[in-house]
């Protein structure tokens, strides 16, 4: 089919980008795992296979075979449920509250030292 060979296509442009990435280093390495994981997404959305899944022909929780992973990429993100488990940092929860209070902190002395000095 013509939007098999169109996603296939696209697949591989994004393999090749994760290789170009994860040899340039820095940066580029980290994001070179994702692009890859993109890719593998990306031939998941075949038409004919989502055909065949609609059909009830291919199981849905199928895994697809593995594109090989780039030279230099990291495959050390821990994954859970399907999605990338974060390993370490702050809670989101608690950053946005400490951000919160310091703000209405600053608000607050902003405003206490306006009524010092009055505008006539």
């Amino acid at each position: 089919m013509r939007g098999d060979r169109t996603v296939d296509a696209s697949a591989e442009k994004l393999d090749a980008l994760a290789g170009r990435a994860a040899a340039r280093g820095g940066l580029g390495t980290r994001i070179a795992g994702e692009l890859a994981d993109d890719a593998v997404f990306l031939r998941r959305l075949k038409p004919s296979l989502v055909a065949a899944r609609l059909r009830g022909g291919l199981p849905m929780d199928e895994e697809p075979t593995a594109a090989p992973t780039p030279p230099g990429a990291s495959t050390s993100v821990a994954v859970q449920n399907g999605r990338p488990r974060r390993n370490g940092g702050p809670n989101p929860l608690a950053v946005t509250g400490v951000a919160f209070a310091a703000g209405a902190a600053l608000a607050k002395v902003i405003d206490w030292r306006g009524h010092a000095h009055p505008r006539r």
